[in-house]
């Protein structure tokens, strides 16, 4: 491969032209000169990473020019070391190093010392829970399926058990070794397709712009794991396509399968994504077999793999994690309802891009600009498919299923109009732009090359790094909030600014005076402290466990029996009030749950009385209050009694 291994001809014509002294010095000069540019440029960007932090801190609202600042500082030299022709693939493999470090930067600053995000806590908890029980599948009470996937728990779990360094600091040397297996794994992918490092290394940056590179495949969760699992599956994947038969296909063949398995064992969706890949590639390999353009060895090779894959995605599904197809059920059928309600006279169902978004003008341009960008840059990648036919059956077929995954990038722009379907729109572009990435970098090539003349090339080179900063920008402000971006005062019902040290307290005040692995009932937002830090096992309602009904009964008014004899039954035996509901709106309008019966007017759903009718009723008794959090012990033996 030209990304890792240097030209042996070229080497013995420097050698025969050359003293031998001279080659080594020369090969020196521009990788000192490399590293000395990354190592000022980096300390720069890392120090305007900082600052825009702090900006943000005092809400000062400087903070998103200084954060892109600090990023383009670091990336534009970085990208024309790059697409350098001079530069050497060893030089390649370095900067792209240096990439994948300096832009895991962003996601380490926002949260350098425990989890932050929503499934973040989901995901410590189950890694804490394996390291002191030493138990794998057990039930997580945040999200309910994350442990039937313990890939990423129980990798970070042996690594803290091993080495001895705290559950954070193990997912942190995880996750940081999975982003530069993700950047190096998209450029050893390209040089599959095309065999030209410029090329490679061009498609790894492009996907780097897609808008779950920088916080959401970076947190600590399964997908920021599986992602790279799933690059390194499809390398492995094409290897075997193309490798001889014999022992070579066998092994290459073995290494997709045991990639296969991994991905599955660490995250659904993306081992659905990973199966739905192989079939595009499959369906091309074939089309292009029946017309002769494609050998039919290559094609089975390629059947039986996926075929083989998707026996152990149903397999696993089935038999480890029953539970999936009914987690996933209510966001898709929610979605296409919606959907079908933006499609009707009503409209209903339609949602609002940056509604109430703090984000600049021009990242909210930039975030519709790029989709714009997206699609020409594929209509270009078609074009030159269609007249420029290069490369083996393998690259030519690898080629042609990349444009189609991704082209499915833009049917997802109608999901993110939806409440339920936004989220999934957002995931499934880190599949989609795989493709995308993959074949508009040759384009991007082309167009420098193409420029003869010292001005048209400068004028090509940032016409184009002028497009990606647009998309880098856009996809970035599209795909999260400035809330998960940027710290800041607390805010409550935000997954990020929520997690005051009032409910880390009282979580701590719990499991030190009542004990672990309790049953008890919270919002969305005291749930995730008390079930993670506190140790608990929190259930913030759902359509068949109603328990915000205990929160919305009126003061006076009898509670549900029905309830009652659930939480009785199943041995519920506290319940936490959080009285900040009485007062303020969640930022993101949930209290408990996505389908909760809640109103969201615009003003507080719930009214003091509502929350403090606890401290009168004879089955709830108060054993802890600090001014906004509340615990009450149940005692079911005294319903019904007087108040």
């Amino acid at each position: 491969m030209t990304l890792t291994q240097p030209v042996a001809a070229d080497r013995l014509h420097r050698a025969a032209a050359s003293p031998p002294e001279a080659p080594a010095a020369a090969s020196r000069r521009p990788a000192l000169a490399c590293a000395v540019t990354l190592v000022v440029t980096g300390g720069a960007g890392a120090a305007l990473l900082v600052a825009a932090n702090r900006a943000a801190e005092w809400d000062t609202g400087r903070q998103f020019g200084l954060f892109w600042l600090g990023m383009l500082v670091f990336t534009l030299p970085a990208v024309a070391w790059l697409v350098r022709r001079t530069s050497s693939a060893r030089l390649r493999v370095a900067v792209l190093t240096a990439y994948a470090g300096f832009t895991y930067l962003p996601k380490l600053l926002r949260t350098p010392d425990g989890p932050l995000y929503h499934d973040e806590f989901a995901h410590w908890r189950q890694a804490h829970q394996i390291l002191l029980d030493g138990r794998l599948f057990e039930q997580n009470p945040i999200v309910k399926v994350v442990g039937d996937f313990p890939g990423l728990h129980s990798t970070v779990a042996s690594i803290s058990a091993l080495t001895g360094v705290s559950i954070w600091h193990g997912a942190l040397f995880v996750l940081i070794t999975a982003h530069l297996l993700v950047v190096l794994g998209v450029a050893v992918l390209a040089e599959e397709i095309w065999p030209d490092g410029r090329i490679a290394a061009v498609a790894a940056v492009l996907y780097s712009m897609n808008s779950s590179f920088l916080f959401f495949d970076t947190q600590f969760g399964y997908e920021s794991l599986a992602i790279p699992l799933l690059v390194w599956t499809l390398v492995a994947l094409h290897r075997a396509m193309r490798g001889p038969a014999g022992r070579a296909r066998l092994g290459w063949s073995a290494v997709t399968l045991v990639l296969s398995a991994a991905t599955i064992a660490t995250h659904h969706l993306t081992a659905l994504g990973l199966l739905g890949v192989m079939l595009i590639l499959c369906a091309v390999a074939t089309a292009r077999a029946l017309r002769r353009s494609h050998p039919r060895a290559v094609t089975w090779t390629a059947w039986v793999l996926t075929g083989s894959a998707a026996v152990l995605v149903v397999t696993y599904l089935a038999v480890v994690a029953p539970r999936t197809a009914g987690y996933l059920d209510p966001y898709l059928a929610k979605a296409l309802d919606q959907v079908a309600g933006m499609a009707g006279s009503s409209g209903s169902g339609k949602r609002t891009l940056f509604r109430e978004s703090v984000a600049p003008w021009w990242e909210r341009y930039a975030a519709f600009g790029a989709q714009g960008l997206a699609g020409a840059a594929m209509a270009a990648a078609l074009w030159r498919l269609r007249y420029r036919r290069t490369g083996d059956a393998v690259s030519r077929t690898g080629a042609l299923a990349m444009l189609v995954l991704g082209s499915l990038y833009f049917p997802a722009a109608l999901l993110i109009l939806t409440p339920s379907g936004a989220e999934g729109a957002r995931r499934s572009w880190a599949f989609s732009y795989l493709g995308i990435a993959l074949v508009v970098a040759p384009v991007v090539v082309a167009l420098l090359d193409h420029a003869t003349r010292r001005t048209a090339r400068a004028a090509v080179a940032v016409a184009l790094l002028a497009a990606c900063t647009v998309a880098l920008v856009g996809n970035t402000a599209a795909g999260m909030n400035p809330s998960y971006r940027f710290p800041g005062p607390p805010v409550f019902g935000s997954d990020t600014r929520s997690a005051i040290p009032e409910v880390a307290a009282a979580s701590a005040w719990l499991r030190e005076t009542q004990g672990r692995d309790l049953r008890i009932v919270a919002d969305r937002y005291s749930g995730l402290i008390f079930g993670s830090y506190g140790e608990q096992r929190p259930v913030t309602g759902s359509q068949s466990f109603r328990t915000y009904d205990l929160y919305l009964a009126q003061p006076g008014r009898e509670i549900p029996p029905r309830l009652i004899e659930q939480l009785s039954s199943w041995r519920f035996g506290y319940l936490i009030v959080d009285r900040r509901m009485a007062r303020e709106v969640p930022e993101i309008q949930i209290y408990f749950e996505t389908n909760e019966p809640v109103p969201h007017d615009g003003r507080p759903a719930f009214t003091l009385g509502q929350l403090t009718k606890f401290d009168h009723t004879p089955w709830t008794i108060k054993i802890y209050d600090s001014g906004n959090i509340a615990i009450y012990r149940f005692d079911f033996t005294s319903y019904g009694g007087p108040r």
